[in-house]
């Protein structure tokens, strides 16, 4: 009877999981970013308002060589 009971938690655990959603940057999106990095607004803020996570902002600032997450 435990084991089953096992057997369901975990079945229910991993239905569950949502998949991650990958989308690409538009041009917009980086134009966004620079004016993000310019006006020096916390990463936290600017993963709020494009609804996207702090690393993959921090990712794509890296590979275009700007600055983000300024402290005041």
């Amino acid at each position: 009877m435990e084991e089953l009971k096992v057997a369901k938690k975990k079945a229910k655990k991993t239905a569950t999981k949502k998949k991650p959603v990958r989308r690409e940057y538009t041009k917009a999106d980086v134009k966004e970013l620079r004016a993000h990095s310019k006006a020096k607004t916390p990463v936290a803020k600017i993963a709020k308002l494009t609804k996207r996570s702090e690393g993959s902002l921090r990712q794509k600032a890296l590979k275009l060589g700007i600055r983000l997450g300024h402290q005041r």
